[in-house]
């Protein structure tokens, strides 16, 4: 059964409407900005960690709630709550939730970076092809679901996405073609590594079973590089 999240910390207007998430800030209170995007499983204890873990590197993490403080740890359950959210309801929050972090006081970045797993991942493409200059890296961990974007025309970030070379949710090739297609419509910088591991590597709740410690090692090493070298 779903859960409610106990992770929500700051409220923020997105589209006229009350959206929550949970923000991470930097011990010494200032530093560039990240938007943290969730699996399907919700806001749970794995995306506030991955928050924490950005502060502590010295950003201003901000994962919004996608799911209205819902969470859960059964597939089944967690793609219904995926299926219930439309790809346009989601931007609509993570672009509120990109302007609430570039006007908070800590923000020290003129722009966002962007990390997300799993559908988040789809989402942060998404939220980087919709935002234009307000995202400056966008980092997709096996992106998928709904909020793929057709086009990326409009995409100006630069693009690191991590994806496994195991995935039966979303195979190589498919990735290999959108790194293609991002590439060619943007003429953005972009780069995607690819990983002898299966989907959700990366996520050390083992929730699917597929958490690999040296891949996921090396590609959050990578991102937090990235992020580095393109926020600011």
């Amino acid at each position: 059964m779903a859960e409610q999240t106990p992770h929500q910390n700051v409220t923020f207007q997105s589209a006229g409407r009350e959206a929550h998430g949970y923000l991470a800030v930097p011990e010494d209170g200032q530093g560039p900005g990240v938007i943290v995007v969730q699996e399907w499983w919700g806001l749970t204890d794995h995306i506030r960690d991955v928050a924490d873990r950005l502060a502590a590197e010295g950003y201003v993490a901000l994962a919004p709630d996608l799911f209205g403080g819902r969470t859960t740890h059964d597939a089944d359950e967690a793609g219904q709550m995926m299926s219930e959210l439309p790809a346009e309801e989601g931007a609509r929050l993570l672009a509120g939730a990109t302007d609430y972090l570039l006007g908070r006081e800590e923000v020290a970045s003129r722009t966002v970076g962007a990390i997300g797993f799993c559908m988040g991942g789809g989402f942060v493409l998404a939220l980087a092809a919709q935002q234009g200059e307000k995202v400056s890296a966008a980092v997709p961990f096996y992106g998928v679901g709904q909020a793929v974007p057709d086009s990326y025309e409009n995409l100006t970030a630069a693009v690191q996405g991590h994806y496994a070379l195991q995935d039966q949710m979303y195979p190589a090739d498919a990735a290999r073609e959108q790194e293609r297609q991002i590439r060619e419509e943007s003429g953005a910088d972009v780069v995607f590594h690819y990983y002898d591991a299966g989907h959700a590597f990366h996520n050390d709740e083992n929730t699917a079973g597929n958490y690999s410690r040296e891949h996921a090692e090396l590609a959050w090493d990578r991102a937090i590089s990235f992020l580095r070298a393109h926020v600011k």
